[in-house]
């Protein structure tokens, strides 16, 4: 009950959180459905129960926040259906719709007491944040870009991203050792998380690390083994993603999963289902090459015995040839020796003949040169002849032409026509050559023998034909 104090009405502090109780359970009779991140789990392993802080946020800033409780058998029903249908435990950083109602402690103050978890919620929005980061990859023109980076023939220094206790770590070192016989594989593991919500930050840490080695390894493995699909939300963040799609070093990927591919497998170089499948990749480009240096060593060693049996052959055949060619010189040395007198003797005899008939053509030319010579200069002193008495006549002409011209000149010269009696006469500096381009009252000036006269024009006529 309320005491009076000086005239005031007071109550306890546990009246006051049993009437804020009192008045929350009237007002709020039922259970209600609400949408939230879940920013903490809070599990305590030793009791089981949960005690999961929620909030709202809105561009990253907080709008919201309040505790909540979530009992043993209650998580662990929800989470075997996260792990049924989410294909991940229930966890951090995940955003909820839950069954819950209002409960209030003096001692604990105000929470939510969670019932029920709809996992088909948190389903749709992982799928999609997944297609919002495949489709922002793809805006940014980067989901593509790994696999374009070229992987080395023989990949011998790989950097592998896994937790070092995982079964798919043990799996892809067994292989590796058991097969990789005439071959060296250099691999170091970067240790990293690779489920949960440190998972992110531990991979991306590891790749910057890596990144910073790069010249000393040919491409990363990132490598999950065991545990199917639960836990991979992690490979679908947009950070993580854009990580692996922009590395200067080809990534390869072996998580441990046959359906649902993650985002992070999308972008890598090249995805492996498991990491033994994984090592299967990487090491089939070594026995491939082993193999196809052992068919050119086999096809070499052919070719060498083939060529050694025919280097045999060849030095058989070449001894006959040897000994064929040096009875065929000695039996061919004594007709060759006749045919080469012969042929002196021919030679001699053709040149003779050949040499007087050259002299015989020679004089012939002579004597037709002179007489070409000398009828082709009586033809060309008798042009010349000719062309003395054209040219003579043409200048006389021109001459003429000349004289004539240039008497016409002179009786055309201004100064003539003056003394004949013409004038000229202009106006306004133009020379008057029609009546009407000359308006009355222009000033005129005429141009005489003996001097020039200036008018006014106060009339004109005009003639017609």
């Amino acid at each position: 009950m309320p005491q009076t104090i000086a005239n005031r009405k007071v109550f306890s502090l546990s009246e006051v959180a049993q009437s804020i109780k009192l008045t929350l359970q009237k007002r709020y009779t039922s259970r209600f459905w609400v949408k939230a991140e879940m920013n903490k789990l809070n599990h305590y392993p030793r009791s089981g129960h949960c005690y999961p802080d929620l909030v709202q946020k809105q561009n990253g800033r907080l709008l919201a926040q309040m505790r909540s409780t979530l009992w043993s058998t209650d998580y662990q029903r929800i989470n075997r259906l996260f792990l049924q249908y989410v294909k991940q435990p229930l966890g951090d950083g995940i955003n909820l719709l839950m069954e819950v109602s209002i409960q209030f402690e003096a001692n604990y103050g105000l929470s939510l007491l969670i019932h029920d978890i709809d996992p088909s919620f948190t389903m749709g929005d992982l799928e999609r944040e997944k297609q919002e980061t495949i489709l922002k990859l793809q805006q940014e023109g980067v989901f593509e870009q790994n696999k374009t980076l070229k992987i080395p023939l023989l990949p011998k220094r790989i950097a592998v991203i896994s937790v070092s206790t995982s079964k798919g770590f043990a799996d892809f070192e067994k292989i590796i050792q058991a097969r990789m016989k005439g071959f060296i594989l250099q691999y170091h593991l970067f240790p990293s998380l690779l489920q949960g919500p440190q998972a992110i930050q531990q991979i991306r840490q590891r790749l910057s690390e890596i990144n910073t080695l790069k010249n000393h390894f040919d491409l990363v493995a990132i490598i999950r083994g065991g545990g199917g699909e639960v836990g991979l939300a992690s490979f679908n963040d947009y950070s993580l993603a854009y990580n692996i799609a922009t590395f200067p070093l080809p990534v390869i990927t072996g998580i441990g999963h046959a359906t649902n591919q993650t985002v992070c497998e999308m972008v890598a170089h090249t995805n492996a289902i498991t990491p033994s499948e994984l090592a299967d990749l990487l090491l089939n480009r070594f026995e491939v090459f082993r193999d196809s240096i052992n068919d050119y060593t086999l096809k070499l060693r052919q070719v060498l015995r083939k060529t050694s049996d025919e280097n045999k052959h060849l030095a058989y055949f070449s001894d006959r040839i040897k000994n064929q060619s040096l009875k065929f010189l000695q039996h061919n040395k004594q007709q060759f020796q006749e045919l080469q007198q012969a042929i002196r003797k021919q030679t001699l005899n053709r040149c003779k003949l050949e040499n007087s008939y050259l002299n015989e053509t020679n004089k012939a030319i002579l004597d037709q040169s002179r007489k070409s010579i000398t009828k082709e200069h009586e033809q060309l002193l008798m042009l010349q002849r000719e062309l003395k008495a054209g040219i003579s006549g043409f200048l006389l002409y021109n001459k003429t032409q000349l004289d004539f011209n240039a008497k016409t000149v002179a009786l055309l010269d201004p100064a003539n026509v003056l003394r004949r009696g013409y004038s000229i006469t202009y106006s306004d500096g133009k020379l008057v050559n029609f009546i009407k381009k000359v308006k009355a009252g222009a000033s005129l000036k005429t141009i005489l023998q003996d001097g020039e006269l200036i008018s006014i024009i106060n009339e004109k006529t005009e003639h017609h034909e």
